[in-house]
């Protein structure tokens, strides 16, 4: 049975997120009614590569998210359907919902009246900006989104002497889709003890800040300067070698070091990496390029593996499937309706909770079948209150380090959860130690804004468990506890002892969590791997950057998306848990997490035979959509203001053409439909781009949302709390902190009615803060707590990454 068993969801969404969010659902087990208007969901139409579909045939996406759900037609203009669609609600638990249908948008199918009329439902609605306040009815696109969040310019992605460029395949709905489905599972959870329903608000301008942005603002107001304040290609990054691309990575002072000895270049070892990493590697840029243009990918591949440097091969729809180690994890799969080849599950469990791919509905053929459902009476409330804190009482133990696995425990620890994060004192979380901070400043180390972005509300301790004790007190932690997350490779917890069957001796009932880069097993298996790698070998690199020069590293949403998927599993865990007594092994590699969300490139080459290509800025859906240079400077004194705009309708064309006061230009009649605009794409973006130049960004902002157009102001994102959306849903909250001054954290995109109304309860901890208070809990007595100090076993400050001596 699977976990979801039992569980129906009523689908009410249109388009990527909402399709992502119940595929999620529905490959749980759940029994996921997609209800559409009679002329059914766009997707069933799209195909990003413009493959014409047979009269009556299904788009490959469509297929692929819509698998293993039923299919119902409902026109909202006939009573008698929106009997049908509240028979549905009645009988289910979840409502998913998005603007952009008929249906949706008719008054009976609001998220209020759903509630209203169903208050036992779990509704999700996902919308741009939120359900109200300023901007809740401003027109918005993915790539709009982007700029607003600062996620174009957030990392420095991109080199100086071009526009920024956003991150290609419509990632922001694939990651929000991930997010409502986190959403819904919590609602589930708190709602399991009550009966009551809730509504949870989720807000994509929220997801894509904590998916395409580094903390910028917490780092801004903790330091006083942003993270990034110019452009720059990452270096290696993807470079081109004797045969073809290849992806190196450089994230540490450590992979710095070897780096310079893999090139040939170890003297740059004693120039150390003052002023820091990346600018080094910029400065050293050309010897670095010419060193790899000589040598083949291979080459290149087995001595940066030797030296422990992350790297991949360069990912896209027509190689992914033949990579060895995609191959050997069976990872790839047959859709089971249309036969083209589609990504297996983000994660895996032990035992299985999800089931086999079913096929995807055609358009209402399920209808009958639900209009003869025998109504169902809903679930009612048993009287007890929600609590504001659905994880209140659930233990976890948090062996993570960088971004994607503590992304993963953060949530459970700002709504509710006893997270203790362990540390090592000497080499503790890594990001703790890449702020920037000098090693010179007293407790530099608790100075990372990054460090207390990501963990607000666990505590801290310090164990070395690579001794003996070490590990007898990790043994402990987990025997009390309900949740172990980890997120190295897996040789890493095997040097620990902390296998599964280790782990099931302690607490047979324990969530073991694993966040691998690629898998437990595979050729790459061992492979350290950073976000800028995972993207490389997912795909999501190949659809970033322009397309006359190499993929641009996205530098960001391949953690983020790591930690969200695991927290999908992690929940259906539990819910497993809950449901049986028993224990469960999620196995959630990063790079298939990945792989998931840069689905379409994979589906589109085996549909259609298309390989998606990078585009700059613009995209598959809206013709126009670029960014434009606006008039005056930015903070930096640079020319560099720029603005996004996105034309999806023919509607919004014809509004632009009013806006630039009909100039005969924009008359032609083949730009009045979107195959058109795309043909003469330079021809417009020479006219926009000279029609921003002369205006400020505010002014066009204004002028073309007036006009009923996407339009958004490229942001540095450490300027987000300036976002009118982001202050009326309160989504950053100031947090004090012992070391650094206080600064505005960002806390989940959602909003529950059923609370909390605060999710930063506490500042993130100092390093070991708690070790003397969670030790006393696991009953070891103050003089053995004192000894454990004085033999080095606990406690201990970090350790400065010098350059290695070198002999000639």
């Amino acid at each position: 049975m699977e976990v979801l068993d039992g569980c129906m969801v009523a689908d009410l969404s249109s388009g990527i997120a909402g399709g992502y969010c119940t595929k999620l659902l529905a490959d749980a087990g759940a029994e996921v009614v997609k209800i559409e208007a009679p002329e059914g969901d766009s997707l069933r139409r799209w195909t990003a590569s413009g493959a014409e579909l047979a009269p009556g045939a299904d788009g490959a996406l469509f297929a692929f998210l819509a698998g293993s759900k039923r299919g119902v037609v409902a026109d909202p203009a006939v009573a008698a359907d929106l009997e049908l669609v509240d028979r549905i609600l009645a009988a289910a638990r979840v409502a998913v919902w998005s603007p952009g249908s008929p249906l949706a948008e008719h008054p009976h199918c609001a998220p209020a009246a759903l509630r209203a009329r169903h208050p036992h439902l779990i509704v999700t609605a996902i919308t741009p900006f939120g359900l109200d306040g300023p901007w809740s009815d401003r027109p918005s696109t993915e790539f709009t989104l982007q700029a607003w969040s600062g996620g174009i310019v957030g990392l420095g992605r991109g080199a100086p002497d071009r526009a920024p460029v956003h991150v290609g395949g419509r990632i922001g709905e694939w990651f929000a889709g991930a997010y409502a489905s986190v959403a819904t599972l919590t609602a589930r959870w708190r709602a399991h003890d009550t009966g009551v329903g809730e509504l949870c608000d989720l807000s994509m301008l929220e997801t894509q800040i904590l998916g395409l942005t580094y903390y910028p603002v917490s780092f801004f107001e903790g330091l006083g300067r942003p993270f990034r304040d110019r452009r720059r290609l990452s270096v290696p990054g993807v470079a081109a070698a004797a045969d073809g691309m290849v992806a190196v990575g450089c994230g540490t002072a450590q992979q710095w070091f070897d780096l310079c000895a893999m090139v040939g270049h170890p003297e740059w070892i004693d120039e150390g990496i003052g002023p820091g990493i990346t600018e080094r590697a910029t400065e050293k840029a050309p010897e670095i390029m010419a060193w790899m243009a000589e040598q083949p990918v291979d080459v290149i591949r087995d001595l940066a593996t030797a030296f422990r440097i992350p790297n991949g091969p360069v990912v896209h729809g027509a190689n992914a499937p033949t990579m060895d180690h995609y191959q050997a994890r069976r990872f790839f799969t047959t859709n089971p309706r249309d036969g083209f080849t589609q990504p297996g599950p983000p994660y895996r469990t032990a035992p299985p909770l999800l089931r086999a791919p079913e096929p995807a509905p055609r358009l209402g053929e399920h209808t009958d079948h639900y209009r003869a459902l025998t109504p169902r009476t809903p679930v009612s409330s048993n009287g007890s209150e929600s609590d504001a804190l659905p994880f209140r009482g659930l233990r976890v133990v948090d062996l993570t380090t960088f971004w994607a696995g503590p992304s993963c425990t953060h949530y459970l620890a700002m709504l509710g959860a006893d997270v203790v994060h362990v540390e090592s004192g000497t080499r503790p979380d890594g990001t703790r130690l890449i702020a920037g901070v000098p090693a010179t400043e007293e407790r530099w180390w608790e100075k990372s804004p990054i460090f207390t972005g990501l963990n607000t509300g666990k505590r801290s301790i310090t164990v070395d468990s690579r001794t003996d004790d070490g590990r007898k007190i990790l043994h402990a932690l987990i025997s009390r506890a309900d949740v172990i997350v980890e997120n190295y490779t897996p040789r890493v917890m095997e040097q620990f002892g902390l296998d599964r069957n280790t782990v099931r001796e302690l607490r047979p009932d324990a969530i073991m969590v694993r966040m691998p880069g690629f898998g437990l097993d595979g050729p790459w298996r061992d492979h350290p791997a950073f976000a800028y790698v995972i993207e490389d070998t997912s795909g999501l690199t190949w659809l970033t950057g322009y397309s006359d020069q190499n993929p641009v590293e996205p530098y960001s949403i391949g953690d983020p998306n790591a930690g969200v998927h695991a927290l999908n599993a992690l929940l259906l865990a539990l819910e497993h848990r809950r449901r049986t007594g028993e224990g469960v092994l999620v196995e959630a590699a990063m790079v298939e997490a990945a792989l998931n969300v840069a689905a379409e490139q994979v589906i589109e080459y085996s549909a259609y035979g298309a390989l998606l290509e990078r585009d700059g800025n613009r995209g598959p859906v809206a013709a126009p959509q670029n960014l434009y240079r606006a008039a005056g400077t930015d903070e930096f004194g640079r020319a560099d203001r720029w603005v996004a705009i996105a034309v999806e309708t023919d509607d919004q064309w014809r509004q632009l053409r009013e806006v630039l006061a009909n100039p005969a230009w924009a008359m032609d009649r083949d730009l009045d439909t979107a195959e058109g605009r795309r043909r003469q794409h330079d021809l417009i973006d020479a006219r926009l781009a000279a029609w921003c130049a002369e205006r400020d960004s505010d002014e066009i902002v204004e002028t073309l949302w007036a006009a009923g157009i996407p339009v958004a102001k490229v942001m540095q994102p450490h300027r987000q709390t300036e976002l009118p959306p982001l202050l009326h849903r309160g989504f950053f909250e100031p947090v004090a902190h012992p070391v650094l001054p206080t600064a505005r954290h960002s806390t989940v995109p959602i909003r529950f009615s059923a609370g909390p109304e605060q999710f930063h309860r506490a500042p993130a901890p100092l390093l070991g803060e708690h070790t003397t208070e969670v030790l006393t809990e696991l009953g070891l007595p103050a003089e053995r707590i004192a000894t454990l100090a004085a033999d080095g076993i606990i406690g201990g400050t970090p350790e400065v990454v010098r350059a290695p001596a070198r002999t000639e």
